[in-house]
């Protein structure tokens, strides 16, 4: 595992994120227990002059909690693998199972947050939350997106996390 610049392999971890299944966000608990969850959105930019990944998540998702009870997380991208791992992370909940545990998944301390990162994985952004918002019916003004998306509510926080930490797992 090799430390690299936050837009070292972003091509390749869009192309996962969009076409290729997806990504980890992984959040922990205050006592340090690890969730992952699968998400489809993530971004990288410059925000404040700091690196900063956007991630959305529900509120109702159980990570969501935790995003808010910890402000740190991981987004960890697996490239073209980890499909089934992926499809498990997105159709359970942290809430009635461990998901560490049931899929094996191996791990390392995060070194800038308490959050594991995901070694099967090929890149990962430890964040610390440095800001976020909740989306807003009025502020969705495609209406093509908030039919799609937001038919039954449940609109999505967007949470900015600097990036403190980036790595080449492969390595």
């Amino acid at each position: 595992m090799k430390q690299v610049h936050p837009w070292e392999r972003f091509a390749e971890v869009q192309e996962q994120v969009l076409h290729g299944g997806g990504a980890f966000l992984v959040a922990a608990d205050a006592s340090g227990k690890p969730n992952a969850m699968t998400i489809g959105w993530f971004q990288l930019g410059t925000v404040w002059s700091r690196p900063v990944a956007h991630v959305l998540v529900r509120p109702s998702r159980y990570t969501h909690g935790l995003l808010r009870e910890t402000g740190e997380f991981v987004v960890a991208v697996p490239f073209g693998t980890m499909a089934e791992e992926l499809a498990f992370c997105g159709s359970q909940s942290g809430r009635d199972l461990d998901k560490f545990r049931e899929l094996g998944l191996r791990t390392a301390p995060g070194t800038a947050v308490r959050v594991p990162l995901l070694l099967d994985c090929s890149v990962a952004y430890e964040c610390r939350v440095v800001a976020r918002a909740e989306l807003r019916p009025e502020g969705i003004l495609d209406d093509g997106i908030q039919a799609r998306y937001y038919a039954r509510g449940d609109l999505h926080t967007l949470f900015l996390g600097e990036v403190l930490a980036a790595w080449d797992l492969t390595k």
